[in-house]
């Protein structure tokens, strides 16, 4: 096995291992020697595994010794146990996890012939070799063709690439909001406008019998491509468009036939009614709290009447206007994962490092929900953090209208519900974590201090809910390997309880 096969087997093993202790295993007994045990809760079979931020090096009890397990095998194990939980197979779902290490290691080999971006914040974007932490197969481009296809549009794979330009016939062009900026991006002919596509969804969809109607009757012509690059951010989909002197920078987000994660990545139409209904609310909200944080608006959408779903796009603002004097965005999921630059690298004193962190990340989320009725999903792929010069966090920028949730158009404890989940579980969580294995010494005070944080919170500004969230015994964390394995839709995923680090017994007390 070469070096790129296994780092790829360690990085594929960690976000499923993760799913199999969250959703599957109970601790058996207490950690010793930097590891842990766990009874897996169906087949009673014991497993160890190598403590820290990332479980790693996972063993499997055969009555008699301890058998490591490679990536392979644990896939296999997690069939048997999910497949006698649920009463059902999913042997998609295996090829996907299967394929998903295959992408990883594919993934290791580009990057090593590849320039990683001068820019620190589209470096955070493009890092992601791992990605979700609590997921199966949380790389697997299922539908999306082999490597050397999909590698060109990989942002792990540090793609930039032009964009595919369309003309379409003025009769035929169907949107909402404020989509002037797509204008700008090139020249469409007399009677027709401009409509920008990503390069692997036209790839995907062009010898669709009614893509290929659309060309015929003249409702769709194709323009080329444009003369410069976009650049590739973490969903894969959404492309950053680089400023130019009739603009500032902007992001599109396209549909785009292929799965990533829990989803087909399409968009589809009444999830571009809903971003029109989502959308203002949401910047709304933070307009109304006069920042530092901020919000990046989905200002409108174009697409094709017909292929609605096929060849939209989404405007949404870019980060210039948005951060703060002499700061540096980076995306809050590669604070974990690492990247050359990374602001924890420079952090001395984790305990005030994470306090401005939460400081900037924190107050917003619960003032938008408390005041103004919206759960933003603030996990950490849709959170940015701006840095000052020395990395220390002063703002915190949101994006993903997909995501938002507004009350009353949302019932109120489902969008709690999703609130408490991106917060604490998938982006608190996480980055503690990440602090805990850098500075095990503070590990102890990391949740004390947010406590603290969440408490002063509530004190100054007397913010609903925040109470009963710091006396809730558990927090809602996805199950992402059952929601899968039983084939969840991706907007109805399952959950399930997990101890609320915020009420740990240590925490209230030093609160206290």
């Amino acid at each position: 096995m070469n070096a790129f096969a296994r780092t790829a087997d360690a990085l594929a093993v960690a976000p499923l291992l993760n799913c199999l202790l969250r959703e599957a295993a109970d601790a058996a007994g207490e950690p010793s020697a930097g590891r842990a045990v766990h009874r897996l809760r169906t087949g009673g079979r014991l497993l160890r595994v190598r403590t820290g931020h990332r479980p790693s090096a996972p063993e499997l009890w055969t009555g008699d010794t301890w058998q490591p397990l490679d990536h392979a095998a644990l896939v296999a194990l997690a069939a048997r146990e999910m497949g006698a939980a649920t009463g059902r197979p999913n042997a998609a779902l295996v090829a996907e996890m299967a394929a998903g290490r295959t992408a990883v290691e594919a993934l290791l080999a580009a990057r090593a012939r590849a320039a990683p971006p001068d820019d620190l914040w589209l470096r955070s974007e493009q890092a992601l070799v791992m990605g979700h932490p609590f997921h199966p197969a949380p790389k697997a481009r299922t539908g999306g063709g082999p490597p050397d296809v999909w590698l060109r549009y990989a942002p792990e794979a540090y793609a930039r690439f032009p964009l595919v330009l369309l003309g379409v016939r003025e009769d035929a062009v169907a949107g909402d909001g404020d989509t002037r900026a797509l204008d700008t991006l090139g020249q469409a002919p007399p009677g027709y406008r401009l409509l920008p596509v990503h390069p692997w969804q036209f790839d995907l969809t062009r010898h669709l019998p009614a893509v290929r109607a659309a060309f015929a009757e003249g409702r769709l012509v194709r323009l080329g491509v444009t003369p410069w690059e976009a650049r590739a951010t973490s969903s894969v989909r959404t492309v950053h468009v680089p400023s130019a002197p009739e603009r500032p920078d902007l992001f599109l987000k396209f549909s785009l036939d292929v799965q990533i994660t829990n989803d087909i990545r399409r968009i589809r139409r009444h999830e571009l009614r809903d971003v029109r209904r989502t959308d203002p609310p949401v910047t709304a909200a933070f307009r109304a709290m006069g920042g530092p944080a901020a919000w990046l608006s989905e200002r409108g959408h174009r697409t094709v009447r017909g292929l609605e779903e096929t060849f939209p796009v989404l405007v949404r603002d870019g980060l210039d206007g948005h951060l703060l004097p002499g700061a540096t965005a980076v995306l809050g999921a590669a604070l974990p994962e690492g990247f050359d630059g990374n602001p924890l690298d420079r952090v001395a004193d984790p305990l005030s490092w994470w306090t401005a962190y939460l400081d900037s990340v924190v107050p917003p989320v619960l003032e938008a929900y408390a005041r103004h009725g919206v759960a933003v999903e603030c996990h950490l792929q849709n959170t940015l953090v701006a840095v000052d010069a020395d990395g220390v966090p002063v703002q915190a920028v949101f994006r993903d209208t997909e995501g938002a949730k507004v009350v009353p158009g949302t019932p109120r404890e489902t969008a709690r519900r999703r609130l408490v989940y991106c917060l604490v579980v998938n982006n608190l969580t996480e980055i503690a974590g990440a602090l805990a294995h850098r500075f095990p010494g503070a590990a102890d005070e990391l949740w004390p201090v947010a406590r603290r944080e969440f408490e002063r919170y509530d004190k100054e500004r007397g913010l609903p809910g925040t109470e009963e969230l710091l006396a809730a015994p558990t927090v809602p964390a996805k199950a992402n390997l059952l929601s899968r394995w039983i084939d969840a839709d991706g907007t109805d995923p399952r959950y399930l309880p997990v101890p609320n680090p915020l009420a740990l017994k240590g925490a209230a007390g030093q609160a206290s």
